[in-house]
């Protein structure tokens, strides 16, 4: 079989074809991939198997989330000419590819097979996985694309929910003596879950594959002016590339602000379990079990999600620089009420830190809208590739700042609420220059847009551009499959969080 099949020509939509159709294509990507935030399930089993170190350990998410970045950025021009099917495909078998050789590695004791297989490979796949959709969705949603960037970056943060809390349990099916009190289950059933899991997501990948298409040239949603969109500031209907985009001061000042954002809700990601506890810890106790602790990380985990759709969604309203003033403006606040007045109570410690991470997600679903309105839909797959260069510096540079910050106060299990503020009036310091880099941005400069090519869109495909606009209620049982196969996962995650982050109250 040809692969020509794979290429954007073929994903063109007939007439008739729903755009509700796409977000679920883009939820099964994302919430996939976005298993890279659970691999602390089998983190400490990795450590007894290999008879390692949590550092070389750790090594492996690093690699991954260093190569999401590099991946994005490298393959973003390519993702967009070849349209989202050939990206989706090609993410589903480095991804799942990712998982075998990773999997192999743990059956024959070779650890650098793990670094090659999940942290280099699927890296791979997860940088390409990431930005597939998010073009196509613009092009679908233009009169609402913080929604629907927001919808799909969202699966990013449901993808671990679900993927914990299923790890957990497979490896109690794989090894009889899985401790769930410690965590550490056996390198055999380890490698076991690699293979389930690979498997899992090559067949939900694909079907999002299956399921995606690009809109017809002249497409727009039935009743949408674009005029009404240019009259928007920041807001452009010209179009600039990749290259040029990262020429202009817009592309790294936003570079800057997503930097700054993920570099601080990082700084309470990264922390999370032992920084409750240390909270409100009096001597070598903490009124904060471990449990509770657990529940905090659901609790966040939450928020996280919310924030990637609601934060996403209001700045369809508000605007994307509007939206950046308050993750930035009010993440200054309210890291500095952690810092003093944290301590005085678990519920406030709890809120405060929640809303900081609706912050941190949100910034992430934001960004793709941002960079839709300052440079266009032409490359927007492509620069969003390039701006996730900021987020594999701020996964290096947020746990270093936090890390390096609290050896300085004291060993792990004996800090408290106090010792924490120096890193967490570091990360206010940090936010105040993200949220003056993002005062600064305006209107990219005419001299960088491409040239208008070609007559335009003719009368007939306009006229079957409407066609794609259908109801909801008249597209078909295909769309009910469709959200189903992905709200089923996403449920159960929730479901899963919500229990354990009960025990924090």
């Amino acid at each position: 079989m040809s692969l020509a099949v794979l290429d954007r020509r073929h994903t063109v939509a007939k007439p008739g074809f729903n755009r509700w159709l796409i977000p679920p294509a883009a939820l099964a990507v994302h919430l996939c991939i976005g298993q890279v935030y659970a691999t602390s399930v089998y983190k400490a089993s990795l450590v007894q198997h290999f008879d390692s170190s949590l550092t070389k350990i750790g090594v492996i998410f690093s690699i991954a989330i260093v190569m999401l970045g590099l991946s994005a950025a490298i393959f973003g021009t390519w993702v967009d000419s070849g349209g989202p099917r050939r990206a989706m495909v090609t993410a589903a078998l480095f991804w799942s590819g990712g998982f075998m050789i990773g999997s192999l590695g743990i059956a024959t004791d070779q650890l650098w097979l793990v670094y090659l297989g999940y942290g280099f490979i699927g890296g791979i796949g997860l940088g390409i996985g990431y930005i597939s959709p998010v073009s196509t969705l613009i092009k679908w949603f233009p009169d609402r694309p913080g929604l629907a960037t927001g919808m799909a970056i969202m699966g990013f943060g449901g993808g671990a929910m679900i993927a914990s809390p299923l790890s957990s349990k497979l490896l109690g099916i794989f090894d009889d003596q899985y401790d769930t009190a410690t965590g550490i289950a056996s390198g055999s059933a380890v490698a076991k879950l690699f293979v389930t899991l690979g498997l899992i997501y090559l067949v939900l990948m694909l079907f999002g594959a299956w399921l995606i298409r690009v809109p017809a040239d002249g497409w727009k949603p039935q009743g949408f002016d674009p005029s009404k969109v240019k009259g928007k500031a920041l807001v452009t209907t010209d179009n600039v590339s990749a290259d040029n985009a990262i020429k202009t001061k817009q592309f790294w000042f936003l570079w800057v602000v997503l930097f700054c954002n993920v570099t601080a809700g990082i700084g309470i990601l990264e922390q999370a379990a032992p920084m409750i506890q240390d909270f409100f810890r009096d001597g070598d106790t903490s009124s904060v079990s471990a449990a509770s602790a657990a529940g905090f990380v659901g609790l966040l985990s939450l928020f996280n999600l919310a924030g990637r759709f609601l934060w996403s969604t209001t700045s369809d309203v508000v605007g994307r620089k509007n939206v950046y003033v308050v993750y930035l403006g009010v993440g200054v606040i309210l890291y500095a009420l952690l810092a003093f007045q944290g301590s005085s109570s678990t519920t406030l410690f709890a809120l405060l830190a929640g809303v900081i991470l609706s912050f941190y997600g949100g910034g992430f679903a934001t960004a793709p809208a941002y960079l839709r309105d300052l440079f266009g839909t032409f490359q927007v797959g492509a620069i969003h590739g390039r701006l996730l260069t900021a987020w594999s510096a701020a996964g290096v540079a947020g746990p270093l700042i936090v890390n390096r910050i609290l050896d300085t106060q004291g060993e792990p299990g004996s800090l408290n609420a106090g010792d924490y503020k120096p890193a967490l009036l570091t990360m206010v310091a940090i936010l105040a220059v993200g949220f003056v880099s993002n005062l600064l941005i305006r209107p990219v400069d005419a001299r960088f847009h491409e040239e208008p090519g070609g007559a335009g869109p003719t009368a007939e495909e306009h006229a079957a551009s409407a066609e794609h606009d259908v109801p909801v209620a008249s597209a078909g049982p295909l769309i009910v499959v469709a959200w189903v196969v992905v709200a089923i996962p996403l449920a159960y995650g929730i479901y899963e969080t919500i229990v354990k982050a009960a025990d924090l109250f």
